[in-house]
């Protein structure tokens, strides 16, 4: 309906319940009364009448959403009518003398009941009556506080989403029992299960934005005992910038079950250091380089440099900035890969950046143990070709992307990684550049994790391969890591190698499971096979070994490990031979540098 039609019916519905009620009062309290020759009572039906509009336009009740209709439009009503009769008991008493009460009084009753009525009506009709074309479906609240009072709200206001709140669940035993917007507070997390049977609950929605990681797993774990589908409410901060709207739920994401709260970060000190200032990102178009280069741009760099082998990636990241900050920031795309020496020089010439971040590498495991030439060429040589041009070219400083696979390798991409850390240590010796590096665990999502692995056989119907039962990693988002990188850069002094606390490492096998079941499936019906450990893997990570260890946090979950460092002689020689070993020889020259058990004479493993 038309705003106009709308207007002229709800306008003449008043009209008609105006005069009606004035006519049906003083007939109540007199019948045999004349009530349409009676010139007092003609005078008073023409001043309710002409005030009751005007006050109707004053208070707005022609143009509020009346299906919507709750307690603030029944006091705009009783307003109206209120102010209305005012003034028709001052027409009487100014020109008859005398003000006929109890008329007036069953008058206002009478309007209101009949002007609120009409209303609320609609309401109960769209309520009651359209929701039974619907397939409706009972919904589950976690948390009866303010996020689950505003979730119940719009569900029940907006009849476009096919949910409808019929209990809460709340762990704080002063509201059990109680009524919220008329829905029952039903029990605490552990009555999930039979709650979700007894209402015969098809949705759950968690709407606690407070809750830790913990938490929502502890919550997850029982929803996840139902066939009902869980989602959560969009986070705080994303409803008070009006990115989402309360009623925009989303799945539970496998980063909602870390079990680990994200690391805060000193803002000021990041924006100090990078606001203004030319900024180069290398591998800028893959996982981690993409967000470092989308968590940059936040804190108004002057210009950024996106450095990248591959044309397509770096297509795509240039591609998503412009259109976010091309008036603000100068972005630049360049096509170049980190082990052309000359290249990497004439980059770092050209644009002179403030900081770098060196985040192009290879990185998975299995296939470097069957390429370790590959892995030597750009994981070693491309970091020391960047690392050197900024050195040359007077970097203030330089951050690295390591690994927690650097630790006690066993592996060539975890060797040819420390192998790189021992370069920009070596470098941060005598350098004006500050040469840092960053280890962290597996980052969730990026390219070439399990988490994409284990979606795609999910999708397939299963089964989900685990290597082993009792395999153990450290996990953390993209944009946590892509943080922490950023906020290294502004703590880093020159040498330090930078550790997250990450908390407790997590069991591969009950990753798989969390996935099955936010996929909607039980493992039952997926699967899980265990394929074996596969070439160069471990079966657990860590962070520093035990010569690294120091007790102290320079930033809160930010340690500073003290990792050894290879003489700088030593260490270019040992660089110059790598390439004319064998991989045979490599391999092992690789594994026993990285895990210091060299000859630093002959540059062979040292004898068990």
């Amino acid at each position: 309906m038309t705003y106009g039609k709308r207007l002229t019916t709800l306008a003449l519905l008043d009209s008609i319940i105006v005069l009606s009620a004035i006519y049906i009062s003083y007939w109540t309290l007199n019948p045999t009364i004349d009530i349409v020759k009676n010139p007092m009572i003609l005078v008073t039906a023409v001043t309710i009448f002409t005030c009751h509009h005007v006050f109707a336009f004053i208070y707005k009740l022609y143009n509020k959403a009346w299906q919507y209709a709750s307690v603030g439009e029944l006091i705009a009503i009783v307003k109206a009518v209120t102010f209305t009769i005012g003034i028709a008991a001052l027409m009487q008493e100014t020109f008859y003398g005398n003000i006929y009460v109890r008329a007036l009084m069953i008058t206002w009753m009478l309007h209101v009941l009949f002007i609120g009525g009409s209303r609320f009506s609609w309401r109960m009709f769209r309520d009651n009556i359209m929701n039974r074309q619907k397939n409706i479906k009972n919904t589950l609240i976690i948390g009866a506080g303010s996020g689950g009072t505003m979730v119940a709200r719009q569900l029940l206001h907006n009849h476009d989403i096919d949910l409808k709140p019929v209990a809460f669940i709340d762990d704080d035993p002063r509201k059990y029992r109680l009524d919220v917007l008329g829905i029952p507070v039903v029990g605490n997390s552990s009555d999930i299960v039979k709650t979700v049977e007894k209402y015969k609950i098809e949705n759950i929605i968690i709407a606690i934005p407070s809750l830790s990681k913990k938490e929502i797993n502890r919550i997850f774990d029982e929803c996840s005992k139902t066939k009902a589908k869980t989602q959560i409410m969009p986070m705080l901060e994303d409803l008070m910038t009006g990115k989402v709207s309360v009623n925009e739920f989303r799945d539970v994401q496998v980063e909602d079950l870390l079990g680990r709260e994200p690391v805060e970060l000193d803002m000021a000190s990041i924006s100090e250091y990078v606001s203004a200032k030319t900024v180069l990102v290398t591998g800028a178009g893959g996982s981690i380089g993409s967000e470092i280069c989308r968590q940059i741009c936040k804190f108004g760099p002057r210009k950024i440099v996106l450095l990248g082998h591959g044309e397509n990636s770096i297509y795509l990241i240039d591609m998503e900035l412009r259109k976010l900050y091309q008036d603000q920031i100068e972005i630049v795309p360049v096509i170049g890969d980190i082990q052309d020496r000359t290249r990497m020089f004439e980059v770092m010439e050209e644009h002179k950046p403030f900081v770098v971040y060196h985040a192009a590498a290879h990185k998975h495991v299995p296939l470097m143990e069957y390429n370790p030439r590959e892995a030597v060429k750009n994981n070693i040589f491309g970091t020391k070709n960047v690392a050197e041009a900024a050195d040359t070219f007077g970097v203030n400083t330089f951050v690295m992307i390591s690994s927690d696979k650097a630790v006690n390798p066993p592996n060539v991409m975890g060797a040819t990684k420390r192998f790189a850390e021992l370069i920009i240590q070596s470098l941060a010796q005598h350098s004006n550049t500050k040469f840092v590096a960053v280890r962290f665990g597996n980052v969730l999502g990026s390219r070439g994790s399990v988490i994409p692995l284990f979606k795609k056989q999910i999708k397939a119907g299963g089964p989900v391969t685990v290597t082993h039962e009792e395999m153990t990693r450290y996990f953390m988002t993209i944009p946590e890591a892509s943080r922490l990188v950023i906020q290294a850069g502004s703590l880093a002094k020159g040498g330090e190698i930078f550790v997250l606390d990450m908390g407790e490492p997590v069991k591969i096998v009950d990753l798989a499971v969390n996935l099955i079941k936010l996929s909607g499936y039980t493992v039952e019906e997926i699967g899980i096979q265990f394929s074996g450990l596969r070439p160069g893997e471990k079966m657990y990570e860590e962070l520093l070994n035990e010569n690294e260890v120091h007790p102290e946090q320079i930033f809160p979950k930010i340690h500073i490990g003290k990792a050894s460092v290879i003489n700088a002689e030593v260490l270019s020689q040992l660089i110059n031979k790598l390439l004319n070993m064998s991989e045979i020889e490599m391999h092992d020259t690789l594994i026993a540098v990285a895990n210091n058990k060299f000859d630093s004479s002959r540059f062979v493993p040292v004898a068990n």
